[in-house]
């Protein structure tokens, strides 16, 4: 299902601009699941915020749940909103890039969210967390805390340059710890297939010392089969980006989940306050923004609970 939202905005803050009637365009992925669910909360509160102070900018929301949808927003924005910038979080790294490419190439602004495109140069600002870091983060741990030997899987996301670049952080870690991965496959971000995937593991190998799930609804689906199969005294689960949930079984000293690495999806709306400062204001906004990852710990995970949060 598509969701559309318009309304206009402009940043707070600004000093005083000539009035200009400009549309930001912004394309995200819908709430299928709950980091995504955190990201279209951040955008429609930015929106709403920012709207209220600033009517001379319009902003175009939509959110989708393929990337042949998305590419169909794209165009319509292009065609019949006449949009001056475009924030998107592309739902698929290479069916987005050629689209991305031609809107950039007719003299859009472009800024990428999180999923980096397939061609590097294309956008003019990279709002993103460090996705190397996530990986590396989680596979130090694994390597600090697991004997040689000790044999894990890991659950991949969605095939994007995220999930490469977590992948490759991770595996860079693991290397000469004697950690051994013995299954990796794509859960997709998504907990029914996590815990199917999970389920397939459990079934295949008599020993599991580990789970890495490199998102925390793909945790909650593995955490879920482990469960059910009766071996949770076996394994430990780690995700990442913050779930209150998980953070919550953390600062409870839960041994299943002893850690979490972060990965705000507020970086929506740092990646929306750029791309409108940088249209209203002769401030710089060109290149990378990249927001670190923290290993959530029990002596931290105080300050990562947040109890109204919609993740």
């Amino acid at each position: 299902m598509k969701k559309t939202l318009i309304a206009t905005t402009a940043l707070l803050g600004l000093t005083a601009v000539p009035a200009l009637s400009q549309t930001i365009g912004v394309s995200i992925p819908a709430a299928t699941h709950g980091w995504a669910g955190a990201l279209n909360f951040h955008a429609e509160q930015t929106v709403a915020r920012l709207s209220e102070a600033y009517p001379d900018m319009e902003f175009v929301l939509t959110t989708t749940s393929d990337p042949g949808q998305q590419v169909s927003d794209l165009e319509d924005m292009v065609a019949t909103r006449g949009i001056d910038a475009l924030v998107v979080l592309p739902f698929e790294s290479e069916p987005l890039t050629g689209p991305i490419q031609r809107i950039a190439e007719s003299g859009v602004w472009v800024t990428v969210v999180d999923r980096g495109l397939a061609q590097e140069g294309i956008e003019n600002l990279y709002v993103a967390g460090d996705n190397d870091s996530f990986g590396r983060t989680a596979g130090t741990y694994f390597a600090d805390t697991l004997d040689e030997g000790a044999q894990v899987v890991v659950m991949r996301g969605i095939a994007s340059t995220v999930d490469n670049e977590r992948v490759a952080g991770f595996e860079a870690a693991l290397e000469g710890s004697g950690v051994e991965v013995v299954a990796m496959d794509h859960g997709n971000w998504n907990r029914d297939t996590a815990f199917n995937l999970m389920q397939d593991w459990l079934s295949r190998f008599p020993e599991i010392d580990a789970v890495w799930a490199a998102d925390d609804d793909m945790a909650v689906g593995a955490l879920a089969a482990i469960d059910q199969a009766g071996r949770t005294d076996e394994m430990f689960v780690v995700g990442g980006a913050g779930m209150k949930e998980m953070v919550d079984r953390i600062r409870n000293s839960d041994p299943t989940v002893p850690v979490n690495v972060t990965y705000p999806p507020s970086m929506i709306s740092t990646a929306i306050e750029m791309t409108a400062l940088g249209l209203t204001s002769g401030a710089p906004m060109s290149g990378d923004f990249i927001i670190a990852s923290e290993l959530i710990t029990p002596e931290n995970a105080e300050d990562f609970y947040f109890e109204d949060s919609p993740y």
